[in-house]
């Protein structure tokens, strides 16, 4: 449907010629790839399977907008870039969005769609979060051997005095504190806390819950917990340990563990004096807090540089070279931290409601808009130069394509822009994501 709109904007002219923009193009979308995010969900069956974890309690015979095509809306939208309810103002018209959602009428309002995220209940979110679980188990062929489980947290700044905002010292302001765990580049967990909240609280739940599950359908894999000193509660560890868990986590360094690796620390520094080179230098020792209840291993890293001495600590009940322990397996783990900017790019900070439960819908949303883009890029992208890119990449590359829209009785047509420089990859993505 074409926008009557008569304001006309000039530009610098073009060789004597007069440039102008007028917002009056029609059915013109600037998201012509979003077909990708649909080819990808019926793959998946993903937004389907969520929205019948929904409760509807509307009276259906005055219902206009079914819950799977605002689930898909608000899903699709994050994942192309539209953050804010109000987008839908406008992109509730958009024909390529509605295409994929599964409509050909205009899709819900922004008010609609605050009123489908007010409804949400703690049923709702624990189901969807136990789909995720079932996504990642489907996404094998076969059982694997092992399972590396990256558990991290991060600040959610408020956006005012919401529920569970509180102010936290280590981001010195207010915020919510929610938990990830990653395994790979395969998105298990996203649960929101508050902000006041102990960065492994809740975490052993989570563990538990997660090793369970995970035996059930393969019973013999090899899950290893890894996170940050974050997580170095002796609890978690003897539940590890009891449970046939392997786990490397950081711990903080204290005074104790200083005397103890004192030598190295001496060594490192006195080889860089000597050479002028950054020393590595690791080894291992017994250490037991206060608190816990028997020493257990921790590996150590004497690093001296031109910036000083920089000593760290894990603790593990692995085996194998302190070294290779360190760079091979616990450094890996940074990639935990580039899987959270990811969320980012996707808003899940966008958690602006007043109330909790919305906000913790939101923060799932935005996991459900990611899985999407994983598996875009997993299933579609292997082999190729964007086999590994970001998901704001891959929105800017493969979802953000200009294309005219013609829809009548028999078909919808996306006729996308000739100069469009990916045609062949957008192309080869398109026949791998079909479930064919």
């Amino acid at each position: 449907m074409t926008v009557c709109n008569t304001e006309i904007y000039e530009f610098a002219r073009c060789k004597r010629r007069k440039v102008q923009a007028q917002f009056s193009g029609g059915d013109i979308t600037s998201d012509g790839g979003v077909m990708l995010l649909k080819q990808v969900d019926k793959r998946l069956d993903l937004t389907r399977r969520v929205a019948q974890k929904f409760t509807d309690s509307r009276d259906q015979g005055k219902c206009t907008h079914r819950l799977l095509h605002m689930l898909r809306q608000r899903v699709y939208a994050l994942a192309l870039g539209y953050e804010d309810l109000n987008d839908h103002s406008a992109l509730r018209k958009d024909k390529g969005i509605q295409t994929a959602v599964g409509k050909d009428t205009d899709l819900a309002s922004s008010a609609t769609l605050c009123r489908f995220e007010n409804a949400s209940t703690p049923r709702t979110m624990w189901a969807i979060s136990s789909l995720l679980v079932d996504a990642f188990i489907e996404s094998f062929d076969k059982a694997p051997k092992e399972l590396v489980l990256d558990f991290d947290c991060t600040d959610d700044a408020v956006h005012g005095k919401q529920v569970g905002a509180f102010f936290h010292g280590y981001y010195d302001h207010y915020c919510f504190l929610p938990l990830y765990v990653f395994c790979g580049q395969k998105l298990l967990v996203s649960y929101l806390r508050p902000g006041n909240i102990d960065s492994a609280r809740q975490a052993w739940a989570v563990l538990s819950l997660l090793v369970k599950r995970f035996r059930q359908v393969w019973p013999q894999v090899r899950i290893i917990f890894r996170g940050d000193s974050g997580f170095c509660r002796h609890r978690m560890f003897t539940w590890c340990e009891r449970n046939n868990v392997q786990y490397i986590v950081g711990l903080a360094k204290n005074n104790r563990l200083k005397e103890q690796g004192a030598a190295l620390i001496r060594r490192a520094e006195k080889i860089y004096k000597e050479t002028g080179l950054k020393q590595r230098l690791f080894d291992e020792l017994f250490y037991a807090a206060e608190t816990w209840s028997r020493r257990r291993r921790v590996i150590f890293k004497a690093e001296h540089s031109s910036m000083g001495s920089n000593p760290r600590y894990l603790v593990t009940n692995m085996d194998g070279a302190p070294r290779q322990l360190y760079d091979q397996l616990y450094c890996a783990r940074g990639e935990a931290e580039n899987r959270i900017k990811e969320q980012l790019y996707l808003f899940a900070d966008r958690t602006s409601c007043m109330n909790w439960l919305p906000n913790q819908l939101r923060l799932l949303l935005s996991s459900l808009a990611y899985s999407l883009l994983e598996a875009i890029r997993s299933l579609g992208l292997s082999g190729t130069q964007f086999a590994k890119a970001r998901c704001d990449t891959l929105r800017l590359r493969l979802l953000k394509i200009g294309a005219v829209i013609i829809r009548n009785s028999r078909r919808v047509r996306f006729l996308m822009s000739s100069s469009y420089p990916l045609q062949n990859l957008f192309l080869t993505v398109a026949k791998r994501l079909s479930l064919a």
